[in-house]
């Protein structure tokens, strides 16, 4: 069983950065694949990034490439995504999952392993 806590959420003007944190507990949290996924009244979850167990393989959304660093601190069972050239559109609700990596470049959510969220908000 793995319990994910999201942090570090807030609000930040058009172009700045912000790092969400990951916390995880659980004693196979180093064994998990993370995903970061944002969601908007009325649209789905979407993901946006991810990394494999060990933090070597990613994956990112059109939408945040090059923007957005997923990585993970196995020592400290949490992963990070560290948010820059913020826009406006980012906003959103921000939820971590934990799943599996399955090839190259495709994370699998596992439904029963959510944070709670935190709120990203961009003001312009």
């Amino acid at each position: 069983q793995v319990q994910l806590v999201e942090s570090g959420g807030g609000l930040v003007q058009a172009g700045g950065s912000l790092r969400l944190s990951c916390a995880a507990s659980g004693s196979i949290f180093s064994s998990n694949a993370i995903g970061w996924y944002r969601q908007v009244p009325g649209k789905q979850r979407e993901l946006i990034a991810a990394c494999s167990s060990g933090g070597m393989l990613t994956y990112y959304a059109d939408s945040v490439k090059g923007r957005f660093t997923i990585s993970r601190d196995n020592a400290k069972n949490t992963v990070y995504l560290r948010m820059n050239s913020l826009k406006s559109e980012d906003t959103a609700v921000y939820y971590c999952n934990a799943g599996k990596w399955s090839g190259i470049s495709t994370y699998i959510g596992r439904d029963d392993y959510w944070g709670q969220g935190t709120q990203v908000t961009v003001s312009t």
